[in-house]
């Protein structure tokens, strides 16, 4: 297990050091407490175009070839991502070239110009980058279930933002969000790998002093009503149908979690799962299914995901709400309990082999909940869990009230489907 250490400057600024002396690299990444969660209406999918307008270019570096150059010539690896409550940049080097990581991504995270030209042409490349995830079904599912559960706020929309957005985006409108959210207090640098404590902390010190101190802008709480199962249909010409089953689910901050992440592996973890076994083996209507709990701030869901048969669909359906029902009202074996737990800690252990990884995993902890929890502390929690625990979840969750239905496809069984929902059992 690797060790950490959480340091907090007198500017606000959260430093995460991850160290492990026998690697060969070493990954800078700068988190920010924003996304699409924060944004209104007008400004949706601000956060992601800030994402990408970050490379655009400094004063240091006036230009996205500048930096690309500077970083290609030590082979690094560099990138960035926004999601619903946070966005990232890192860089990920030959662990000589630590000054460099920090030099650039403080730089990008601090400087950027956000240059007209630029987010002229920008604008182009995420357009595209919303085709493209309208051309792939099983992409932009993933936005039809959000915006079923959340509806007209701020966790109903798509991280990307729609496209009458992004046209109007001006350079005034990104220094705006950027001055709002981009402070210290709402800030976390992770450093991981091999490095000397002692010498980076003087340079985090050297390049993130011109940070501007402060704590961002508070996300929208999110508001939930539902009384019974909700369905999106969205019928197109496809070969296969895709779905997201599921039900509101847990947050970060729930006791639950743990409970839920264990059902989630009954159902859906790995080949030998019940649904995989009657869906993908048995029935032979899917190539991929797949179950995922998601916890944020203040909600979550727990939901499958497949892609299917087009002609099967109401049978499938019919498959994946048997084995929630099932989980509600039968314990599941001590044997199977027992196999789902070595399950989550044997993939754990493959996840998090990485030092980076392992970083990563404190990091979004410490950001969001500004609490780490770490991997032996949450197996324990996983180990302390039992049946009746888990059966105990599945009848506060597993309710008429909290399932929805989104899918796109060719299929012509909506109103057998929507029959199935609306018979789920209280």
């Amino acid at each position: 297990m690797y060790k950490y250490k959480l340091k907090k400057l007198s500017t606000g600024l959260r430093v995460l050091l991850v160290p492990s002396p026998t690697s060969l690299s070493v990954q800078v990444m700068v988190l920010v407490n924003t996304g699409s969660d924060f944004e209104t209406k007008k400004i949706n999918g601000i956060s992601h175009f800030l994402e990408h307008m970050c490379f655009k270019g400094t004063k240091k570096r006036p230009s996205s070839m500048a930096l690309a150059q500077e970083l290609d010539a030590v082979g690094s690896s560099y990138n960035a991502f926004t999601s619903q409550e946070f966005t990232g940049y890192y860089v990920r080097l030959a662990k000589d070239e630590v000054e460099l990581a920090l030099d650039t991504v403080s730089d990008i995270y601090i400087n950027s110009q956000f240059p007209e030209k630029a987010i002229k042409e920008e604008k182009g490349v995420i357009l595209e980058e919303i085709n493209m995830y309208k051309d792939e079904p099983a992409s932009i599912i993933d936005n039809y279930w959000l915006r079923l559960l959340y509806g007209d706020q701020p966790a109903g929309r798509a991280t990307i933002g729609p496209k009458a957005n992004v046209r109007h985006f001006k350079r005034s409108d990104l220094l705006h969000y950027h001055q709002l959210h981009y402070l210290t207090r709402s800030t976390l640098l992770v450093i991981s790998g091999n490095f000397s404590e002692k010498k980076i902390m003087a340079q985090v010190k050297k390049f993130f002093a011109p940070l501007q101190q402060g704590e961002g802008k508070k996300k929208i709480p999110v508001q939930q009503q539902q009384k019974q199962p909700q369905i999106f249909w969205k019928s197109q010409k496809t070969n296969q149908s895709h779905l997201l089953l599921g039900f509101r689910g847990a947050n970060l901050f729930d006791k639950r979690r743990y409970a839920l992440v264990l059902a989630n592996t009954v159902l859906s973890g790995g080949i030998s799962s019940r649904l995989w076994q009657r869906v993908r083996e048995e029935l032979g209507a899917a190539y991929y299914l797949q179950g995922a709990v998601e916890l944020l701030t203040d909600h979550g869901f727990w939901a499958v995901k497949a892609g299917i048969d087009n002609n099967r669909v109401e049978k499938v359906v019919e498959v994946i709400l048997e084995e929630f029902k099932r989980l509600r009202e039968e314990l599941i074996s001590e044997k199977e309990l027992k196999k789902a737990k070595n399950y989550i800690k044997g993939t754990m252990s493959l996840q998090l082999e990485d030092i980076h990884d392992f970083a990563n995993f404190l990091a979004l902890q410490e950001l969001l909940k500004k609490k780490i929890e770490t991997p032996l502390e949450y197996w324990r929690k996983i180990k302390k869990v039992t049946t009746s625990d888990i059966q105990e979840v599945m009848k506060q969750i597993l309710l008429p009230s909290t399932l929805n239905l989104a899918l796109i496809g060719a299929s012509s069984s909506k109103n057998k489907v929507k029959k199935l929902l609306l018979s789920f059992p209280k």
